[in-house]
């Protein structure tokens, strides 16, 4: 009853029509039928004032509607004396309006569970005390204790102890993560069990928890495009239930054959059911760790015809590891490789946490790097084991005079290489290879599946190293060696679309933008990619990107479905009401119930299971 009572609070349009009614219903019964007419007669009018007033407004801004269907039945109604006809259609487009507002509450209420869950104070360690402060005022770099059951208050990484971690509300992942000490935590995970140190990485603003935020606000305050293709649809709707109910008035000589077929001929399918399904999709998406920004981007995510991707870090995992060592001048490939990690041991660059690793896998003893120098982009240098040691580009030994041998052939070098010299000459060649994902081709066979005609990559990588990545995973068009802007002119090419472009990185951030969908891949990475997106996977996991395709058509299909089926059983109805067997309230009651059916149907694309 108290549900019933904050519904009746919340849609008052409806509601006063339905007091309008049912008093109606009690005059008539108590014989005062003059006053019952009057009552529903002025409660038809008040309500289909703000409609005509909304049309005129349409038709100023170019738009045009279904509307004038349903104004005209009210109208037409009223003069006729057929007064109870005329307030079961205005209830009925209430009553449609309250149901699609209530549809869109119950579909974003995953994406509103993010706002209310936002972080909102953090325990700073200052000395020996524990000091709570709004999450706004901590900095990088402050210390931060958080305790089990709390949320994390910003991007933070672990100085000590270790717990598991709910993501589920960033990522979609249900299961909670381990994480120990040197682990990022994003800010709004909550931790399950164990207190953490912590040091800030971010400031609030700049974590996490905040990119979702913004990027949910723009989700719930788009307008979603289908209502655009259902209002194409309401032209030759309009003229065609126009032609039936004149056609029947003037074969028949009987006017109420007009209001009759106008009468099953109100549009609310046309109306409602595209923008709730829209909307249901996207929360479904949500649920699942996907954040479509507008209903646009579902709806050329569902027409896609080309798919492409960056290579680093999307197609593949982004993370080198050692390949082989070739060895020169006599040194050994375990020499090569611990010169090599001696120099490299403190560096974040992803080679040089490759040959680490690498040099820690195969136990080596790394000896201590000493007068160490860089020359960025090109390579490092210093003392290790008592020998001068050189690490990185082959243009970079040259300049410091170091002697090749014949055998040595420069063109078989790749890209992504490290050559190392010790005391002047070069000791070896440490290449490197990227993993494919391991979700990767299964991710393309069912986008192949969902529809998807054209796969493309395009990588600043070499040629050789795109083309043998390609090669396995059965994309046939590459484009290599490229910069962001050889990224969007590959695009602009690109003739079977609209085009889904899937990246991770900052210098993804332009192509993203440009494609007809940019589908940003794990929120983990980039900031600017995730907002130059307009999809963003929350987990690194490429396989989202066929969920997120499937749902989106998934999506279409019943909101196409819903608009066909409301335009097919109104046709129907006005067909039957036409032969003037059934009075104009019969109408109205049935077309309230195709409403609901339509409605009703629309919200299937809220449900579901993970594809």
């Amino acid at each position: 009853m108290k549900k019933l009572w904050h519904f009746l609070r919340e849609y008052k349009q409806f509601s006063w029509t339905l007091v309008a009614a049912i008093a109606g219903l009690g005059l008539e019964l108590g014989g005062n039928h003059l006053f019952a007419h009057i009552l529903l007669s002025a409660a038809a009018i008040a309500s289909v004032v703000p409609l005509l007033w909304g049309m005129v407004q349409d038709l100023r801004s170019g738009t045009y509607g279904v509307d004038i269907l349903a104004a005209t039945a009210i109208v037409t109604a009223v003069i006729m004396r057929q007064y109870w006809a005329a307030i079961v259609i205005v209830l009925m487009l209430t009553g449609g309006e309250s149901l699609e507002d209530y549809a869109e509450h119950r579909a974003e209420r995953e994406l509103d569970d993010l706002l209310t869950r936002a972080p909102q104070q953090a325990h700073v360690l200052r000395g020996r005390k524990t000091v709570d402060v709004p999450v706004s005022e901590v900095q990088v770099g402050d210390k931060l204790l958080i305790k089990p059951g709390e949320l994390v208050p910003v991007d933070a990484v672990i100085l000590e102890g270790s717990g598991s971690f709910d993501e589920s509300s960033l990522t979609g992942e249900s299961l909670p993560r381990p994480r120990d000490v040197g682990a990022l935590l994003l800010s709004g995970s909550v931790d399950i069990d164990g207190a953490v140190t912590v040091r800030a990485a971010q400031t609030a603003k700049n974590s996490q928890y905040e990119q979702i935020i913004k990027l949910v606000r723009a989700a719930q305050n788009s307008k979603a495009p289908f209502v655009r293709l259902a209002d194409r649809y309401a032209v030759p709707f309009t003229l065609l239930s126009f032609t039936i109910a004149l056609a029947a008035w003037f074969l028949s000589h009987q006017s109420i054959r007009f209001l009759e077929v106008l009468v099953v001929a109100t549009p609310c399918p046309l109306i409602l059911a595209a923008p709730i399904a829209i909307i249901s999709g996207m929360s479904r998406a949500s649920r699942h760790g996907i954040i479509i920004k507008n209903g646009s981007s579902l709806e050329k995510l569902a027409a896609a015809q080309t798919f492409a991707f960056d290579k680093t870090g999307t197609l593949t995992q982004g993370k080198l590891r050692v390949d082989g060592v070739k060895a020169y001048n006599g040194f050994t490939a375990d020499e090569v490789l611990a010169a090599a990690a001696s120099l490299e041991r403190n560096s974040v660059h992803i080679i040089a946490q490759a040959i680490v690793a690498q040099a820690e896998k195969k136990r080596l003893r790394i000896p201590a790097a000493k007068r160490l120098t860089e020359t960025a982009g090109n390579g490092l240098e210093g003392l290790a084991g008592g020998k001068q040691v050189l690490v990185g580009r082959l243009s970079f030994l040259q300049k410091q005079g170091v002697e090749l041998p014949k055998t040595f052939q420069a063109k078989s070098v790749q890209q992504t290489a490290a050559l190392v010299a010790i005391g002047g000459k070069l000791a070896g060649v440490i290449s490197f290879i990227d993993d494919v994902r391991e979700e990767t081709k299964p991710t393309l066979e069912r986008l192949r599946e969902l529809g998807v005609k054209k796969f493309l990559m395009v990588t600043g990588d070499n040629q050789t190293t795109a083309k043998l990545i390609a090669r396995k995973l059965g994309i046939k068009d590459v484009r290599a060696d490229t910069l962001p802007g050889d990224k969007l002119l590959a695009l602009e090419a690109i003739t079977d679309r609209p085009v889904a472009f899937v990246g991770d990185g900052v210098n993804d951030a332009p192509v993203l933008t440009a494609a007809d969908v940019g589908i940003a891949l794990g929120a983990r990475g980039s900031t600017a990619a995730s907002e130059s997106a307009d999809v963003v996977l929350m987990q690194d996991d490429l396989s989202y990107a066929a969920v997120a395709t499937s749902i989106a058509k998934r999506t279409f299909f019943i909101a196409r479905q819903s608009i066909v089926a409301g335009i097919l059983l109104s046709i129907v109805l006005m067909a039957i009401f036409a032969t003037g067997k059934f009075k104009p309230l019969y109408g109205a009651v049935l077309q309230e119930v195709v409403d609901v059916v339509v409605i009703f149907n629309a919200l299937r694309a809220h449900s579901g299971k993970k594809p």
